[in-house]
Formats: C-alpha cells, sequence, structure tokens
C-alpha cells in the first residue's frame, strides 16, 4: 500500500537518545530507516512469502551488503493514531 525509505539527515537531536549513538553509527555512516504499509498481517505474510520465492529478488543480492546486518532490525506494528 506504502513503501518508505528514509535516510538520516538530523541525527544530532538535543534530547533522547540520538540515532548516532543508539546504533553506534561511525563518522561516514548514517541510518536508513524503511517501512511498508500493507492493508493487514495476512496481507503482510501472503506478500512476503510471495517476495521469497521470487528468483529475481537473490540474483538482485549483492555478495557482500552494504550495511551491517547486526545492526538490523525489523518488526510489525499496530496503528494507534491515524489522523
Amino acid at each position: 500500500m506504502e513503501v518508505r525509505e528514509c535516510a538520516g539527515d538530523d541525527l544530532d537531536v538535543p534530547c533522547g537518545i540520538p540515532f548516532k549513538r543508539l546504533l553506534k553509527l561511525k563518522r561516514v555512516e548514517t541510518a536508513v530507516f524503511s517501512w511498508i504499509v500493507f492493508k493487514s498481517r495476512a496481507h503482510r505474510d501472503r506478500v512476503n512469502s510471495k517476495v521469497l520465492k521470487d528468483p529475481r529478488l537473490a540474483s538482485m543480492m549483492p555478495e557482500k551488503v552494504p550495511f551491517d546486518w547486526k545492526r538490523m532490525t525489523y518488526g510489525g506494528f499496530k496503528v494507534l493514531v491515524d489522523e
């Protein structure tokens, strides 16, 4: 339904835990934050299943990924406020 990919632009904030410190970013690194909006959890599961079976995905994966897998995270979220 929606896809967003965002790169860090203003990460040195004066309050809370800055992304740079939270992710232990080096001077030459930035944070990238992405999310996808699906109709439902079941819709997400159907889409992800099809994506993982698509042979084109394997051909697009670089031999060396340009990020640290140990600092990657993902999860599902429920909408709390939608205005």
